[in-house]
């Protein structure tokens, strides 16, 4: 039997009040468990149109299951082990722009549209040159953002009253003005006009936010226990843990339309996220980015193993209480009550979060999540954490795309993926030729946003961290930090 709107006996329909860029695992156990909650518990009466943001995606299993998919929660609550299962109905329906693009546009007209929510990873919200507003899908979000906007814009001829809460969720800093920066960007490049300007700057909300859950996604190594629990076929089925966090900056108008206090969610619309992100993404998301070529490469698979194990656990823990945590300004004891609850949500014995689902554009991420840190404990101590500056070479050696005899499956953007196949192919694993692949790495300024050779020591400590792990591996050269 699989799941659909003519098996599930309690399949509702609501009203499209959300567009939704990403349809994967952290969107649907994020935002569309939201969604869900405040349908049931607090009268939102509302569901998601979810856009698959690239060519290939799941738009077409969504659809398949009528935008179903069961949803596990697991985790500690209170000191104890908490697992439930329900099934997601807050998703309507799913759109592939690339092929069904006046489909998509569509959605802009629809006068109950109030909400834009995205996550279309770290590298999404960037402006695409070649995106135009005719001739079809555009590639980037927020090109496709803007021409969906126009269409709105156009179809209620300017109305204020029409205007939509935008919320990115893509783990950039100040995500939601610099997703607004390219929306406008779009509109002077494409002649948009002025009244659809002050349209966009008047009658639209765009907030900057947060999101904080570890999302494991699909539970392939269990799968069959879970059909069995089940009792049918569920090709989405998505695992996430309990804690769940939204800080969201923004009009305190968004609660008027958000039922979050009736429904029970950690949502906190305040007027100043920077502490909220800053913590988040230090304690949270930089030892993630940190661990997973050091821990993959050593042979470990999961974020949980990786935290139990004696060695790149020990790594793991030294990396956030002895690098990460001085360069921060909150209260020490804040800080270190926030990474030891952090340690136990990564030791969560129900969450089986791969390595590899991390992996995803880490190049992007380590710039974001970790190169503050070095950079700001570098100023502070006057020397380089070896810890984070060992997990740059780690990095490199990970994107070699080799662990052993096995190939890794590298995702990234296609010029990171071309930088490193043209360093690592030319490179003759001298000293000198290991020192040309780390200053090409360091010195990729369309990642970094400057050089990083230029930064005192970083080139040379780098350089040494990666001919160890050339010559003895990782098992041994991690030692070399500890």
């Amino acid at each position: 039997m699989k799941l659909n709107k003519e098996t599930y006996k309690e399949f509702k329909s609501y009203p499209e009040k959300v567009l939704q860029f990403g349809e994967g695992n952290f969107l649907r156990a994020f935002v569309d468990w939201q969604i869900d909650k405040m349908n049931d518990e607090a009268g939102f009466n509302g569901s998601v149109v979810v856009v698959q943001p690239l060519e290939n995606g799941l738009v077409d299993m969504l659809n398949d299951q009528d935008g179903l998919y069961t949803l596990y929660l697991q985790g500690m609550q209170n000191g104890k082990a908490v697992r439930t299962h329900k099934v997601m109905n807050s998703i309507s329906r799913g759109i592939n722009p690339y092929r069904d693009y006046e489909e998509y546009l569509k959605v802009g007209e629809n006068p109950e549209l109030r909400f834009i929510v995205s996550n279309t990873t770290e590298a999404g919200i960037a402006f695409e040159a070649d995106d135009k507003l005719e001739g079809g899908c555009q590639k980037g979000y927020p090109a496709k953002l803007t021409a969906l906007l126009y269409r709105r814009f156009k179809a209620f001829n300017g109305a204020s009253d029409k205007g939509l809460i935008i919320i990115p969720c893509e783990l950039i800093d100040r995500n939601g003005e610099k997703l607004k920066e390219i929306v406008l960007k779009y509109a002077e490049v494409w002649n948009l006009g002025q009244e659809f300007v002050n349209w966009i700057n008047e009658a639209n909300t765009f907030c900057c936010s947060l999101v904080d859950r570890i999302v494991p996604g699909y539970p392939r190594d269990t799968i069959e226990e879970v059909r069995k629990e089940i009792g049918y076929d569920d090709n989405l089925v998505d695992v996430g843990e309990i804690f769940h966090l939204w800080v969201i900056e923004g009009p305190q108008s968004v609660k008027d339309e958000l039922p979050i206090d009736k429904a029970g969610l950690n949502i906190k619309v305040v007027d100043d996220m920077t502490p909220y992100r800053t913590r988040k993404v230090r304690i949270l998301n930089g030892p993630h980015t940190a661990m997973v070529p050091v821990a993959y490469l050593y042979g470990l698979e999961t974020v949980g193993e990786s935290v139990d194990h004696e060695v790149i656990g020990k790594y793991v823990h030294e990396v956030i209480y002895d690098e990460i945590i001085p360069t921060l300004d909150l209260p020490h004891d804040e800080l270190v009550e926030f990474a030891d609850a952090i340690i136990e949500r990564f030791r969560n014995p129900y969450v089986k979060h791969y390595l590899m689902s991390i992996a995803l554009n880490s190049m992007s991420k380590y710039k974001t999540r970790d190169l503050p840190s070095l950079t700001e404990y570098l100023k502070r101590k006057g020397e380089l954490p070896k810890k984070l500056v060992f997990s740059i070479a780690a990095l490199i050696e990970f994107y070699k795309g080799k662990r052993g005899d096995e190939d890794i499956q590298l995702s990234d953007d296609e010029d990171i993926l071309e930088l490193f196949k043209n360093l690592w192919t030319n490179c003759d694993g001298t000293s000198e030729g290991l020192k040309k692949v780390v200053t090409g790495v360091l010195g990729y300024e369309k990642n970094w946003g400057s050089n990083l050779n230029d930064v005192p020591g970083l080139t040379d400590k780098v350089s040494g961290y990666l001919e160890i792990i050339e010559k003895v591996g990782m098992k041994e050269a991690v030692k070399e930090v500890l």
